[in-house]
């Protein structure tokens, strides 16, 4: 059996900082006297992650998503713990293990502002030693791919967001690295750019088998692109398997929305669910998930229905349960 790509045991972070009481007399007094806070980023965090797999990694803001992701790419050292990517142990830094991967942050960028794209692309191919021809190639795939071809000598200062994270991504990928780690990288997008990005990692991943742990807080990437999925919160994994497994453990319902060809009253809903929204012509209905498709034929059967749709709940409400759940226990 193949070894894993990622391989995390135990895994923590705490950051050190300093309390200083206000005022002059407080910083005189810090001269001498400080007191030292301790801030555990991530607690003890344990997972794993083969070739080829596109893992979500979730959590609510300060849960140490982040952290995690900066301490598997070597730029922070862990406080406790161990971490292998790709063979290395990546606090190592050893230019082998640097080659073989790349961090894409979409509140950061690694592209010149003021220059073209393309100038960035010909410092990460002399950075990593890429050859001429594989160069070549690789940026026409990718650039075709995400349909930047023409954008490339625009000044970046110049580019929309979403065509500054199309290239961040062109960036990351010339060198053909076997494991993307990704940090939001649609944050902030329109919609359709949003759309664009997900399509086309969806390709990539499926096209070059590379390993991919994505954090997003739009669930719609998730749901897109992930079958599996790690939760964590206030540094701690809360949850890893599959997504659907989850909302099928999680949540006991589906929704029921429902129109009319005439006006229905609320009364005749009563036994049938949870009403949520009632206007004469429309209905929402929460209704355990074993008795979905019992109500959907009583309601065909018994009311003057035009269409009617069942659905999950989205995705937000999933991780929101387990979050509360954490918190209560």
């Amino acid at each position: 059996m193949a070894s894993p790509i990622i391989s995390v045991k135990k895994l923590s972070k705490t950051y050190t900082s300093y309390r200083k009481q206000p005022g002059f007399l407080g910083s005189v007094k810090s001269l001498f006297s400080r007191e030292k806070v301790l801030s555990e980023a991530v607690k003890g965090i344990s997972f794993e992650i083969d070739k080829g797999e596109m893992v979500g990694f979730l959590g609510p803001n300060g849960a140490g998503k982040t952290t995690t992701l900066k301490m598997l790419s070597g730029i922070l050292h862990p406080s406790g713990g161990e971490a292998r990517m790709l063979g290395y142990t990546p606090w190592e830094r050893k230019a082998d293990f640097q080659k073989r991967f790349a961090l894409v942050m979409g509140q950061k960028t690694q592209l010149w502002w003021d220059l073209p794209a393309m100038e960035s692309f010909l410092l990460n191919k002399e950075i990593y030693g890429i050859p001429d021809a594989r160069f070549k190639k690789t940026l026409d795939e990718l650039t075709t791919m995400l349909d930047i071809a023409k954008l490339v000598d625009v000044p970046v200062r110049k580019l929309s967001l979403g065509e500054r994270m199309k290239c961040e991504l062109v960036a990351a990928l010339l060198h053909n690295p076997e494991v993307l780690l990704l940090d939001e990288p649609t944050i902030g997008l329109d919609v359709t750019s949003q759309l664009a990005i997900r399509e086309f990692l969806r390709r990539y991943n499926a096209s070059s088998k590379t390993t991919v742990l994505l954090t997003s807080h739009y669930m719609e990437d998730v749901e897109a692109l992930c079958e599996r999925i790690i939760v964590i919160n206030q540094g701690q994994k809360v949850y890893d398997g599959d997504l659907d497994e989850l909302v099928h453990r999680t949540l006991t319902h589906k929704i029921l929305t429902v129109t009319f060809t005439e006006r229905v009253a609320k009364e005749r809903f009563a036994g049938m669910g949870d009403v949520r929204e009632h206007s004469p012509q429309r209905v929402v209905l929460h209704v355990p998930r074993e008795q979905a498709k019992a109500v959907a034929a009583r309601v065909l059967t018994e009311l003057p229905t035009d269409d009617i749709l069942i659905d999950e709940p989205p995705i937000e409400d999933v991780i929101r349960r387990v979050f509360a759940e954490t918190h209560a226990s």
